[in-house]
């Protein structure tokens, strides 16, 4: 093993002021957050708390992806790159716990009857990855949610689906319908002939066992496109 290498008085001086200041700057967000709240925080303040970095490393994480969206949606390999494992890791669990609080309700209510949620839902599952994903929301006769299930990624433009695999899932979950979405990391939300062709697809082999196919939901940026409020399904 190399020894570890050797600092100069001065230097380690200075990397300890460095390092008291950042926790000093860090105590001084947690008293913001706490005190007058959470509006009085940027994004870079918040990423500073929560990854435990210091506000140049924070800005840079933030620089590196974009935004905070795409900070979030990250995939945890390129995190890690950025800004090391620990910060990588909480990043992760922030987009966890964030997309478990906002999945509890669909769990609980009809989901059809709430398309807002699903909206926040989904952006919070998908904004932000860097390459398209097509997931499935499996629900039950209530058409409350039963699972949520990434049944594939692709590149940034395609992502590879297959009929028989979603139909095949919903009859292993005992779903009697579904709601089918993806990402256009584009940020166009304007369906592709392929995306019209796969979702008939999976509506023709669905409607074939007895299943519905309630609408496929694309997501891109802020905006959101549903093929069947645009008649294409």
């Amino acid at each position: 093993m190399a020894p570890a290498p050797h600092l100069s008085d001065s230097s380690a001086a200075v990397f300890t002021s460095a390092r008291a200041e950042a926790r000093a700057h860090r105590r001084g967000l947690e008293a913001r957050l706490l005190g007058p709240g959470p509006a009085t925080l940027d994004d870079i303040d918040c990423l500073t708390l929560l990854c435990g970095l210091d506000e140049a490393a924070a800005a840079g994480l933030l620089s590196a992806f974009g935004s905070l969206p795409e900070v979030m949606g990250a995939p945890a390999a390129d995190l890690v790159r950025v800004a090391g494992a620990h910060a990588a890791a909480q990043v992760k669990l922030a987009q966890e716990l964030a997309c478990r609080q906002l999945q509890r309700p669909l769990r609980d209510r009809c989901v059809l009857s709430a398309a807002s949620a699903v909206e926040a839902y989904l952006r919070a599952t998908l904004v932000g990855a860097p390459h398209e994903q097509f997931r499935v929301l499996f629900l039950d006769r209530r058409n409350r949610l039963i699972a949520d299930e990434r049944m594939s990624e692709g590149t940034v433009n395609h992502a590879p689906v297959y009929p028989r695999e979603v139909v095949r899932r919903a009859l292993e979950l005992h779903a009697s319908a579904l709601l089918l979405c993806h990402n256009h990391p584009s940020g166009d939300v304007t369906p592709s002939s392929a995306d019209v062709d796969i979702t008939r697809q999976v509506v023709d082999a669905a409607r074939a066992l007895g299943l519905l196919v309630h609408d496929h939901v694309i997501l891109g940026g802020q905006q959101t496109a549903s093929l069947k409020s645009l008649g294409l399904m």
